[in-house]
């Protein structure tokens, strides 16, 4: 399956105003386009993390009403979901591309990984670039970037993740619409790969949370 990269067209899916509608142009225009993805960042993501990595492409099935404000495909070590484990992402909002490792409030490692973001932050911010961002909630488009933060408000966000209930962490690129329809598809294949290996010592950072 080749991915021949984002388009105009998909990010306009999103300007679509009625439910029933816009998922249908989910299914149709974008939906493919993460499968391609999938045939060939499951294999890639197994080999980089030492798990078997299974596909989960967003249904949005409880929507009733709002449609979805974006859509993606997760990565994860277990075929029956991706919530309560440690994921990886890769989705579109109207106004970006993310590429994301992904630790979300149903997780219960949570709290421990948390706690050893913060034992390792030195090694953190040597390895995740500047141009890198956080995200504490995965149901919002705004991010901190890797540029502007202090170890002392990277501590907070960590912090965060150890004693909030709800509190989430999110780490990867945010790539605009504008940049994103001026990839090709060989473009998106290095840059997401680029950033999964960059990515991949978080994830292997939740391992001790099981040991």
């Amino acid at each position: 399956m080749l991915f021949t990269g984002f388009s105009h067209e998909d990010f306009n899916v999103f300007k679509i105003d009625t439910l029933d509608e816009r998922m249908n142009a989910i299914q149709t225009q974008i939906r493919p386009k993460f499968e391609a993805l999938s045939y060939h960042f499951a294999p890639t993501l197994s080999t980089l993390c030492g798990d078997e990595m299974h596909v989960h492409i967003a249904k949005h099935a409880r929507r009733t009403v709002n449609p979805p404000k974006d859509t993606w495909v997760a990565f994860a070590n277990s075929k029956r979901g991706y919530k309560m484990l440690p994921h990886f992402q890769i989705g579109l909002w109207e106004t970006h591309v993310f590429v994301w490792f992904a630790v979300i409030y149903e997780a219960p490692i949570k709290a421990d990984f948390g706690k050893l973001l913060n034992s390792n932050i030195k090694e953190i911010k040597k390895r995740i670039p500047d141009s890198y961002v956080w995200s504490k909630d995965h149901t919002k488009p705004d991010v901190e970037k890797m540029s502007e933060l202090s170890e002392a408000q990277l501590a907070s966000l960590f912090d965060r993740l150890e004693h909030v209930k709800k509190a989430e962490i999110l780490c990867g690129i945010n790539v605009s619409k504008e940049e994103a329809v001026n990839l090709s598809g060989e473009d998106w294949i290095s840059l997401i790969e680029q950033t999964f290996k960059t990515l991949t010592p978080l994830y292997e950072l939740t391992k001790k949370t099981y040991a």
